[in-house]
């Protein structure tokens, strides 16, 4: 399997969103409720453009054909699509700040292959060349294994709100980069 991963483009979005539901949808079961899955995927799952804008959210190829995104983040915001959007999302300070690890979702198609650990060193790679010593991120239930496997340790549980007086559980995880 040969894995080609770039930066994302704009005229891409509508193919990523179905990607991120299909993920949502299969990988998220066992972990949070359907209604829980679909209400997030109205309002907390989706692409922020922001990311896309500032060239620092990915896709990963197989074959020509999308098998995961995610991204890294300079900027404030700590999880969410556009739909959570309510402003200005300020620059951070790779002195002082943790970058972002942002919307990573895998096609079900394509998931438990090392695709997502691939995207993540990427990330991490980046955010380390743009002078970033830390990362962090709020994960998904789904998605802390990997993270764990990969180095990040859980510092918070947060819940995220949804209509209806649902919310959907968030971690909220850390690591340092190597020097």
């Amino acid at each position: 399997m040969t894995l080609h991963i770039r930066p994302a483009r704009a005229d891409e979005i509508p193919a990523l969103e179905q990607l991120i539901a299909r993920s949502v949808r299969a990988l998220s079961v066992g972990y949070y409720t359907l209604r829980q899955i679909e209400l997030a995927l109205v309002h907390v799952f989706g692409v922020d453009s922001q990311l896309i804008a500032d060239g620092t959210y990915f896709v990963a190829e197989v074959a020509g054909q999308l098998a995961a995104c995610g991204g890294w983040s300079k900027r404030r915001t700590l999880y969410g699509g556009d739909q959570m959007k309510a402003g200005e999302d300020n620059l951070l300070d790779p002195r002082s700040e943790a970058a972002r690890i942002r919307a990573f979702f895998v096609d079900p198609a394509f998931a438990r292959r090392g695709i997502g650990k691939q995207l993540l060193a990427a990330c991490e790679a980046a955010a380390r060349a743009a002078g970033f010593t830390r990362l962090e991120m709020g994960a998904t239930l789904p998605g802390e294994p990997l993270y764990t496997a990969a180095g990040y340790r859980a510092v918070e549980h947060l819940a995220a709100p949804l209509p209806e007086g649902e919310t959907l559980p968030i971690i909220r995880m850390e690591k340092l980069l190597p020097a």
